[in-house]
């Protein structure tokens, strides 16, 4: 019996291994003194999920009560605790909006967080912008000029990872999202990330893909279809020829699903996404050490998941 697939090596100063994938709601803390806040749903979409994330996350930093904010925004604390529990029915705009403007977060990426979240609610392209125009006009986007500096940075490694691994059309509707998450926390985030903001984003960018990734029993995302998006199979004409490409690639798709995250983004983004490993480290954060390492244990791993026994053979 072959070992098992190595691990990611003790990483340098500020490269720390990431855990598996977890998409369990974090807490945003007490919101009144010696009681637990109330659990957000885990049945709501990934962009729903988000926006009340990023309140939730204001609200605990700012230590700021329901009732406070029942006075700041004019909404009962039963509406405003039924809005970020993610509970009995999606929230209007007015209502998501007052909290935004007390909280004093920035509206713009947030109602397109919240106008995605509708969507996954099942809400209609007419409810949806009756109730935006039920609420003032938010003006022109004054996106912080250092975040627009770090999407020209990255939004093509984002987008090509993006695309590698959901079978869309328009892996740029997931990039932006993970922008705006970004931005919507953006003074928080340069503070908390310190000059490693690119771990920390790209970080944030993997989760809001494989959110969207459907997933084997055992958890791991299942990446297969993707062989079906591949250029290369797009541009082989006999139909057998690429039956057998695309057989091939779904077959290293689910080989790579078995690698620690870090080795995981190696591949991808080295030999699907065809970046050097300057790109590499520029994208994802790591030191080119690390890098290096990732990258070579990665193909060990890769060697011994080839050669393991299938319930094919």
């Amino acid at each position: 019996m072959p070992p098992p697939p190595p691990q990611d090596d003790p990483p340098a100063a500020g490269d720390a291994p990431d855990a598996p994938l977890s998409v369990s709601p974090a807490p945003f803390g007490s919101v009144r003194r010696g009681r637990r806040a109330e659990p957000m749903s885990q049945k709501i979409g990934p962009s729903h999920q988000a926006l009340l994330e990023r309140l939730r996350r204001q609200i605990s930093a700012q230590g700021i009560t329901l009732e406070e904010l029942a006075r700041r925004t004019g909404f009962s604390k039963g509406r405003i605790s039924v809005l970020l529990r993610g509970i009995e029915y999606y929230p209007s705009w007015e209502l998501t909006y007052s909290l935004i403007h007390a909280l004093g977060l920035p509206p713009w990426p947030l109602c397109r967080l919240w106008t995605s979240g509708a969507y996954e609610a099942a809400k209609t392209t007419t409810w949806i912008n009756q109730r935006i125009h039920d609420v003032r006009p938010l003006g022109p986007e004054e996106r912080p000029v250092e975040h627009r500096g770090f999407i020209q940075q990255m939004e093509h490694y984002y987008t090509a990872y993006a695309r590698a691994l959901l079978h869309i059309e328009r892996p740029e509707r997931i990039v932006g999202e993970a922008f705006d998450i970004l931005w919507a926390g953006w003074d928080e985030t340069e503070a908390a990330a310190g000059p490693n903001l690119p771990r920390h984003a790209w970080r944030l960018l993997r989760t809001r893909v494989l959110l969207r990734v459907k997933r084997h029993p055992d958890g791991r995302p299942d990446l297969r279809p993707a062989a079906f998006l591949t250029v290369a199979q797009s541009r082989i004409e006999d139909p057998v020829a690429r039956f057998v490409e695309i057989s091939e690639v779904a077959d290293f798709f689910d080989a790579i699903s078995h690698l620690p995250p870090d080795q995981f983004d190696v591949v991808v983004l080295h030999y699907l996404c065809e970046f050097t490993p300057h790109q590499v480290q520029e994208a994802t954060g790591l030191s080119p050490a690390y890098v290096h390492t990732l990258d070579h244990h990665a193909r060990g791993a890769l060697e011994l998941l080839h050669h393991r026994p299938t319930a094919r053979e």
